[in-house]
């Protein structure tokens, strides 16, 4: 008989046990059958480390030691599963919640093809439940940004093919260990946002495919109707953007700041001056060589 794929799922915790503890019912659900489950509490402040291995005696809690953010929480518990001899890691955010078969989906798509490194799955939004938050990735050259397909729409069936795009979330993500092993593990410098843009990237230039699995469905506790992004939102995901153009794309280094300036002397002329702020120490940081967290935030 032959042996089914073992699947790690890597669920990172910072301050969010009831997430979390909901996010594992689901995958109590699912129909594949060979996977282990590990929670990597980032350094939480609210007890979460002591609930969550209270209410989840059969799930392996892993403690962090401090924040790590998100490429580094992740990685913990990336290394715990590839030293457990793992197939593939199932990186799962805590505020998500799986389908039955949103598993099942992902591991398809990886097994169609050795060259597949990364597959991700259709995610909607938890408070609109056909509503898409996520159909796979596309890197925009000429607008600079990296396009969600199917954001904000309502699922119609107009997503459900199978194809490669060029990133797909960490919200929810199987990849190869084989391809870990060979691309590294996610970049730690980041501490939050283009993370997952990033490793795609890497895997790419690596001669990996990733997939898009419309047979994996997930729902993420992401507002359709969120307000203004935060100082930190935007210094990090600036700085961030930086760092992945300086390695991957070097040549629209000066475009994408002239984009990010205009754009903020614009939100600035509208009263917010809060874009204009986070860019522009974003933007310093870049130049600094300052990565990880930035522990003013």
């Amino acid at each position: 008989m032959t042996r089914l794929p073992l699947v790690f799922i890597v669920v990172l915790n910072w301050n969010g046990w009831r997430d979390t503890l909901a996010c594992v019912e689901s995958c109590l659900r699912l129909t594949w059958p060979n996977f282990r489950m590990v929670i990597v509490d980032n350094g939480s402040t609210d007890d979460s480390e002591d609930y969550l291995r209270r209410k989840l005696n059969d799930v392996e809690v892993i403690q962090s030691g401090s924040n790590l953010g998100f490429a580094g929480g992740n990685n913990v518990g990336i290394r715990h599963a590839l030293n457990s001899s793992a197939d593939y890691v199932w990186l799962l955010n805590n505020d998500a919640v799986a389908d039955p078969g949103a598993l099942t989906g992902l591991v398809e798509a990886m097994e169609r093809e050795a060259s597949v490194g990364i597959a991700g799955s259709k995610i909607y939004y938890y408070d609109e439940p056909r509503k898409i938050w996520f159909a796979g990735g596309m890197w925009e050259k000429g607008r600079l940004r990296l396009r969600h397909r199917g954001a904000d729409m309502i699922d119609e069936g107009q997503f459900d093919e199978m194809c490669e795009v060029g990133s797909v979330s960490g919200c929810s993500m199987l990849v190869r260990s084989s391809a870990i092993r060979d691309i590294g593990l996610m970049e730690e410098g980041y501490f939050l946002y283009w993370e997952d843009v990033e490793w795609c990237a890497r895997a790419r230039e690596k001669g990996y495919k990733i997939l898009f699995a419309p047979g994996s469905r997930i729902w993420h506790k992401a507002s359709s109707s969120a307000g203004k992004s935060s100082f930190s939102q935007y210094y990090y995901s600036t700085r961030n953007g930086f760092f992945f153009l300086q390695r991957h794309d070097p040549l629209l280094l000066p475009v994408f700041a002239a984009y990010n300036m205009l754009f903020g002397l614009k939100s600035a002329a509208c009263g917010n001056l809060q874009p204009l702020r986070g860019l522009a120490h974003g933007f310093g940081d870049f130049v600094r060589g300052k990565r990880g967290r930035n522990k003013l935030l």
